[in-house]
């Protein structure tokens, strides 16, 4: 994704997040800065039915890492495993942690 927005024309603040999707950052912890991040510098793949999703992959979370000099190492491991799902609109349909690989097509 090279470091550019998602949907650079819509604020970031102003994504739309799904009831479910901010369900699901409460209960795993998962703060808006971090979904912000996610969405800035993570990799996008094809998720079916129109769907999206976004990740960290190495490049992306290194890319973060020398883009964000502030930020300590800790802080940008445990944003390494996030991954969003954005509908077809660009709306985040729900947010999570990876426990697998996402599977890119060859």
């Amino acid at each position: 994704m090279s470091g550019v927005p998602l949907h650079p024309a819509v604020p970031l603040a102003a994504l739309p997040l799904s009831r479910h999707a901010r369900a699901r950052m409460q209960q795993r912890g998962i703060s808006r800065r971090a979904l912000d991040c996610l969405l800035d510098w993570g990799r996008e793949a094809h998720a079916g039915r129109g769907n999206t999703v976004v990740y960290f992959d190495k490049p992306a979370h290194k890319r973060m890492g020398i883009e964000l000099p502030g930020c300590r190492r800790p802080e940008l491991d445990c944003l390494r495993k996030l991954y969003a799902v954005l509908s077809s609109e660009g709306d985040v349909v729900t947010v999570g942690h990876r426990y697998r690989r996402i599977g890119r097509p060859s």
